[in-house]
């Protein structure tokens, strides 16, 4: 007979069951491994610029426009695949002043070029299209365009496309492992209205027609998902934080009915947020850019430079606080959690969207790293346990390679959760806000993956985290540590686990004394504990997200 001490799930056979059926409906087609793998036809070149010129009316939610694509190949090509929706027509491409074949499959475009392209040659060309791009029914959740209008009927418009792909509404090479280095945002819109971007303004154009196209620079790499529109009848303000790298410009672009309300709110949170993101991360990773928050019919989105904002300014998510606790009531959700994202989503970005749980899981972490910088260590860890409610540990937090699929919602809590346990092992706090500001620095403005991220910790540790990682993050089921007692109290112990190799380090003590770190295998060991019985037995489920059964 067994009894169960801590067991925070459910039955993990019956996980693992339905995990597996889970994973065998995922079946994917052509146009997902068109979307998401990298190709020859996609990896011969590597973008540099882009200038995306887009004219849009609200009335009959129809856009049009162009893109130049400038880019150096990186072997000798005459074919290569760039990406727009199918829905979306393209009108024509452009090179050297005439214009090439190509052909449409699912959402991808293939093009031919007249002549060889040597390695290391630079070039561009320009796609022209139109349409009615994706219009969102949920944004920020299921992706488009989100037309809707503010309280005086007049346009509010934004896009948000993270999963879906930037290719909803605009051509683009439509992978995270290739940021643009540059480009200029150039958004036409109906006169009286304000488009804000990413970067920085470069100032607008009356076009004569009744529109004004509004210009935006992002001088820094960008993944395509966060390049943004944001149309309304927007005020502006400003501000400025000094921070590690000098001066850094806050701007603000709210609606004019908010502005009193937006500035007192965003006073109390964006400069405590970047005095806590800097202590733990590093510097901002856009200074050249600067900070934006532009306000949305929609929740939020993490587009660098010029997060969307819709928490409606209250604290909380939508005044709510998903860990149960408190802590999550007194700041922001959507300006920490989205700015967040600066650090971890957009600096350093993920090469796959199987690999989105970096993004969030670094991001879901970095909420309770604010609530520490400001509120103590002890108030971070309540926010990091009491967020437990919301994992379902069904399907892992990596997705599946190459089909632009992400994985298991688990990427948010079950993530930060797994970062606050390397973090309790490591035992040292200093060493651990190293790492953290030292993946920023290390990855600098480029993509990872997996294991970019488990052999950095690993290595600047000292400590192999590999079969840690691989656990959580490629399993559904948390590790189970079992505990056997003989009748003279002799105690063995041994880790339950997917991972063959699983020797995660874990604290336990005697009743009321200090924790002791014990190192399971999944082989029975020996617990040096005198005076240990399954009576007084306590183990750190606090810290630890494990099951614990004691065996009788």
């Amino acid at each position: 007979m067994r009894r169960l001490l801590f067991l925070y799930c459910f039955v993990f056979a019956a996980i693992d069951a339905q995990g597996q059926l889970l994973k065998a409906r995922e079946i994917f087609s052509r146009a997902d491994s068109l979307r998401g793998q990298l190709t020859p036809l996609r990896t011969c070149y590597d973008i540099n610029y882009y200038h995306l010129d887009v004219r849009v009316d609200p009335d009959e939610r129809y856009i049009s426009g162009s893109n130049l694509f400038q880019f150096t190949a990186t072997e000798d090509f005459s074919r290569l695949q760039f990406d727009l929706f199918d829905n979306l027509s393209i009108e024509k491409v452009v090179y050297r002043n005439q214009e090439l074949p190509f052909r449409r499959e699912y959402n991808a475009v293939f093009i031919d070029f007249p002549h060889t392209l040597r390695k290391g040659e630079r070039d561009s060309f320009t796609v022209y299209y139109s349409g009615h791009p994706v219009q969102a029914k949920r944004a920020p959740w299921d992706g488009g365009f989100d037309f809707r209008k503010d309280s005086q009927g007049k346009h509010w418009i934004a896009t948000a496309c993270q999963g879906l792909g930037a290719s909803a509404w605009w051509p683009n090479k439509d992978h995270l492992s290739d940021e643009v280095d540059s480009m200029l945002i150039s958004i036409s819109v109906p006169t009286g209205l304000t488009n804000v971007s990413n970067g920085r303004f470069r100032g607008s154009e009356d076009l004569g027609d009744g529109y004004t196209r509004f210009n935006w620079f992002v001088g820094n790499p960008i993944n395509n998902y966060n390049v943004a529109a944001n149309i309304g009848d927007y005020v502006h303000f400003a501000d400025t934080f000094h921070g590690e790298n000098g001066v850094l410009d806050l701007d603000y672009w709210v609606l004019r009915e908010n502005r009193s309300k937006a500035k007192a709110h965003f006073d109390a949170n964006v400069k405590p947020m970047l005095r806590a993101f800097e202590h733990w991360f590093g510097p901002y990773p856009f200074y050249a850019d600067g900070y934006k928050l532009v306000e949305t019919a929609h929740l939020g989105m993490e587009h660098q430079s010029a997060i969307a904002y819709g928490n409606k300014y209250q604290n909380g998510y939508l005044g709510r606080d998903g860990s149960g606790t408190g802590w999550g009531n007194k700041w922001d959700f959507i300006i920490i959690h989205e700015s967040g994202h600066e650090w971890f989503g957009n600096n350093m970005t993920a090469a796959d969207l199987a690999d989105m749980w970096i993004h969030e899981s670094f991001t879901n972490y970095s909420e309770a790293l604010y609530i520490d910088y400001h509120y103590g260590k002890q108030a971070g860890q309540e926010y990091i346990h009491g967020n437990r409610n919301g994992i379902q540990n069904l399907t892992p937090l990596a997705g599946s390679y190459g089909v632009n699929h992400e994985g298991s919602g688990d990427m948010y809590n079950k993530g930060g959760v797994l970062h606050n346990m390397v973090r309790t092992i490591l035992d040292d706090d200093e060493k651990w806000r190293q790492i953290l500001r030292g993946l920023n620095k290390q990855f600098y403005h480029k993509t990872v993956d997996y294991q970019d991220i488990v052999d950095y910790i690993s290595n600047q540790s000292g400590r192999n985290f590999a079969p840690m990682f691989a656990q959580y993050v490629r399993h559904p089921n948390i590790p189970t540590l079992e505990f056997y007692f003989t009748k003279d109290n002799k105690a063995t112990c041994r880790w339950i686990a997917d991972e063959p190799d699983f020797d995660m380090p874990v604290r336990i003590r005697i009743k009321g004394g200090q924790y002791r770190f014990i190192q399971p295998t999944r082989r029975l060991t020996p617990i040096d504990l005198p005076g240990l019985t399954r009576d007084n037995l306590e183990v750190d489920t606090f810290n630890f997200y494990i099951g614990v059964l004691v065996n009788e």
